[in-house]
């Protein structure tokens, strides 16, 4: 009996001894994960796992729309390399100066990567065409640099990305604010065109960069459109895809015949509304070629930040009547305030609504 109690003693002893161990270990363990700081998984648009570093200090957008919204969800100042389209929008580059001062290390789909090295990013944003070349990828893998591929052809994968940026970014709270803000527009919209019968529905080309660019369905101004309550031409039309673009030619755009045409490039309403060739139009006729908002992007473009003041704008300028409450104005000084933090004056305000002058032209 005794050397049974010593045996059970000794059994206890030795326990407490592996487990007391096993606590300091433990503890040990936690001291270098609490130092080296967690991390976040992400899922981009190809659906890759993605570890982000929970301290994100340097940040590349090398896809323009990543610095819009970077910019907005108020962690811009951590930018250090972006696209060189992202240094043409003024605006943007007023709120958040040091774009102008980021390294360009893409043009186009190519990178540079060793001045991408060279920047030392802690996470790196890439369009899906850049994802598409091997050889870019091939380049990325072996910076061992964590990097999200972002792409979006309808509303809801353009949520889904911001939430996603949001959430890499550390600021899935403010992501969340924006696309709140995005339904609510949908839904006060929606609600403003919904007894519009189909038949009277205005019919409108739209223009994007290029006069004879336009939308093919599945897009996302395809989608936004319709959802301001109107009718776009172009949409199931025989388009030619051209890089990744689609283009309508001239003899499609008389046929088609619109009511009314949108472009969101400044200067492409001058052309439309001097050149001969398309003066037979209605919409030209009757002075209905509008020339789309500009903002921190050009507003309703596919690449676009500003989607759901696009939606509101257009109805708001093709049903009047319709949304005679709506001060866009007042909604456009608003939006920037509150989701950049931005004071505008009513000249700018009146700027950006006129679409002028908000981007510097290529090659300057």
């Amino acid at each position: 009996m005794r050397q049974t109690k010593f045996s059970i003693a000794i059994l206890v002893l030795f326990l407490s001894i592996v487990l007391a161990a096993c606590s300091v270990d433990s503890e040990a363990a936690d001291a270098r994960s609490t130092k080296a700081g967690k991390s976040t998984t992400v899922y981009d648009y190809l659906s890759r796992e993605v570890v982000i570093p929970d301290k994100v200090e340097r940040i590349a957008c090398l896809y323009a729309f990543t610095g819009h919204v970077v910019t907005m969800l108020g962690e811009g100042d951590k930018i250090v390399a972006v696209n060189n389209g992202l240094q043409r929008d003024n605006l943007l580059n007023e709120i958040n100066p040091v774009i102008s001062d980021a390294v360009v290390p893409n043009r186009g789909d190519k990178i540079n990567i060793e001045e991408l090295a060279n920047i030392g990013p802690d996470l790196i944003f890439i369009q899906e065409s850049t994802a598409k070349d091997e050889g870019e990828v091939r380049k990325l893998d072996e910076l061992n640099i964590p990097y999200l591929v972002v792409n979006f052809n309808s509303i809801e994968e353009q949520q889904q990305a911001i939430a996603m940026i949001g959430k890499a970014i550390g600021r899935s709270r403010e992501a969340e604010r924006y696309i709140d803000f995005y339904n609510d527009i949908i839904a006060q919209v929606s609600e403003g065109v919904k007894n519009i019968p189909e038949k009277y529905r205005i019919r409108v080309y739209h223009s994007v960069n290029e006069a004879t660019r336009t939308d093919a369905a599945g897009s996302l101004p395809a989608e936004w459109m319709k959802i301001a309550g109107v009718t776009n031409v172009s949409v199931g039309e025989n388009l030619k895809l051209t890089d990744g673009k689609y283009f309508a030619n001239l003899e499609q755009i008389l046929l088609w015949n619109p009511e009314a045409i949108l472009v969101n490039e400044d200067g492409v309403s001058d052309y439309i509304l001097s050149n001969p060739q398309w003066e037979t139009l209605q919409a030209v006729k009757n002075k209905k070629v509008y020339q789309l908002p500009n903002g921190v992007s050009r507003w309703g473009h596919p690449g676009g930040l500003e989607t759901p003041l696009a939606i509101l704008w257009t109805a708001k300028t093709l049903y009047p009547d319709k949304f005679s409450e709506v001060n866009m104005e007042e909604v456009t000084g608003e939006f920037y305030q509150d989701f950049f933090n931005y004071k505008l004056d009513e000249d700018y305000i009146a700027k950006i609504l006129s679409g002028k002058n908000m981007r510097i032209p290529k090659g300057n």
